[in-house]
């Protein structure tokens, strides 16, 4: 009720404005909102969302609300102007193609998120977990190790939860030394980011980019040494300020993966496999393969819980137990996504449709890549998501769609996946380990190490121009 309240105000404010003043050549172009009190307004909300989604750790508030409520004022407010103009059709189109964009983004990390937490629960990631610090491995050798496994999980799964999944082995192992943790830390955030620039399923600045159909699958793998080189280079560089004895050997008792475990691994290869058939072959949204995959899944778990059943039956249950059937459940992995994520990222979308939608990025576009130029607006665009979330840096490009060769749209997803590193807040696997790692990872103690990973930012875009121009 409050926020149907705000919006009426909002929109009565816009009578107070002459709208006459708004150009429109003929009923199918769009209306200039640039230099109109509609697009001022506008801007001022989306400023006001964003300025709440910074600072979500401070203030408690899901970085989902403020942009939902945002998202909603945005549209309502353009639907007004070109309801007065009589172009709703246009409008609701315009709407209507970016919710669509959401929608397929929306179902493939839906599935993405499911297959990840089955393997949680299979126990997958925690048989990793144990092998590694079983081993009695040094400081150094686990410092590699996880920065190596963090670059080539995250092209498989998101650089998010690779990134969580490392940094658990690190505080494990590291309790004694908390400088290592630091240290580790901030290279798996920079191996994570990495790892996820060369692979349209490791970051969803290559996602988008990939389903936009701009680049082909393959095409991704050209910034495989690229990000190589930025993983490499300040990893290189903080390994000389590494402890080199050993950390005491942890208490913990095996962990085994589960049955079927490594079936579920298969699947989401084919499940991956299957959406770069529909997209590359078919020339269908990837989305649809990955509903397909979860199909398998489905299928999987259905086996999985007759054989849990079979296993059980000769013992005896307590009536009205949910223990029969309980052993796996597909319906409770879609549930445990991260849905302040995906709410998130609809907010981001609709909102930076709106404000294209509006005129603000093709003026944007004209001054980065028309008076910039391609190179410095995209090295650019890298910096820039280090202070604000690649994810609408990346979208807002795609909505400008400038005329770039092919290497430029690479060296784009480069600096967009890659420019995060630089700070702790620049990515999501930077402020989730700000949160696993409180204490030993901080915003300041990330920044003591930008200047190394600045060198590996710009060295990974040279390499670039020498084997991809």
């Amino acid at each position: 009720m409050k926020n149907t309240t705000i919006s009426t105000v909002l929109l009565s404010l816009l009578l107070l404005f002459p709208i006459s003043v708004l150009s429109a050549e003929s009923s199918n172009e769009h209306l200039n909102l640039t230099t109109h009190f509609s697009g001022y307004l506008v801007l001022l909300i989306f400023f006001i969302a964003y300025t709440l989604v910074i600072f979500e750790e401070k203030l408690h508030l899901q970085k989902s609300k403020p942009v939902l409520v945002a998202a909603g004022i945005i549209w309502a407010i353009i639907g007004y102007v070109y309801k007065t103009h009589d172009l709703s059709g246009i409008a609701r189109q315009a709407l209507e193609h970016n919710f669509l964009e959401y929608t397929e983004l929306f179902f493939f990390l839906l599935v993405a998120m499911t297959y990840i937490s089955a393997m949680i629960e299979r126990d997958v990631f925690s048989a990793l977990h144990y092998k590694l610090v079983s081993r009695n491995l040094s400081y150094r050798q686990l410092f590699w190790i996880t920065g190596l496994l963090a670059f080539f999980i995250s092209p498989i799964a998101d650089n998010l939860t690779t990134a969580l999944i490392m940094c658990t082995v690190i505080l494990t192992v590291g309790a004694a030394k908390p400088a290592f943790i630091t240290i580790a830390c901030v290279n798996i955030v920079v191996a994570a980011n990495a790892g996820g620039a060369f692979s349209p399923f490791g970051d969803i600045t290559t996602l988008m980019v990939w389903q936009k159909g701009i680049l082909d699958f393959m095409t991704f793998f050209k910034l495989f040494i690229p990000s190589v080189v930025n993983f490499l280079v300040p990893a290189i560089i903080m390994h000389f300020y590494l402890p080199k004895d050993r950390p005491a050997l942890p208490e913990e008792s095996s962990a085994e993966i589960k049955h079927g475990g490594l079936f579920v691994i298969f699947l989401f290869l084919s499940t991956i496999a299957t959406s770069v058939f529909f997209h590359q072959f078919l020339h269908l949204p990837p989305a649809i393969g990955m509903l397909m995959g979860l199909g398998y899944l489905k299928m999987f778990g259905h086996y999985l819980r007759i054989r849990f059943r079979r296993e059980n039956a000769s013992f005896d249950r307590v009536p009205g137990s949910e223990t029969s059937g309980s052993a796996f459940d597909v319906f409770s992995h879609i549930a445990k996504s991260e849905w302040d994520t995906l709410f998130f990222f609809y907010g981001i979308i609709m909102a930076v449709g709106g404000l294209g939608f509006m005129g603000y990025l093709t003026v944007t576009s004209e001054v980065m890549y028309g008076e910039l130029g391609a190179t410095t607006a995209n090295i650019l665009v890298g910096i820039a998501s280090a202070l604000i979330d690649n994810i609408p840096v990346m979208f807002a490009v795609l909505s400008m769609s400038p005329d770039m060769p092919e290497w430029q749209w690479l060296l784009v997803t480069l600096t967009a996946g890659t420019g995060g590193s630089l700070l702790s807040i620049g990515s999501a696997a930077g402020v989730a380990l700000m949160g696993q790692a409180k204490g030993f990872y901080t915003f300041s103690s990330h920044l003591k190490w930008m200047p190394a990973i600045a060198l590996g930012y710009f060295s990974s875009i040279y390499v670039h121009f020498l084997l991809n121009t």
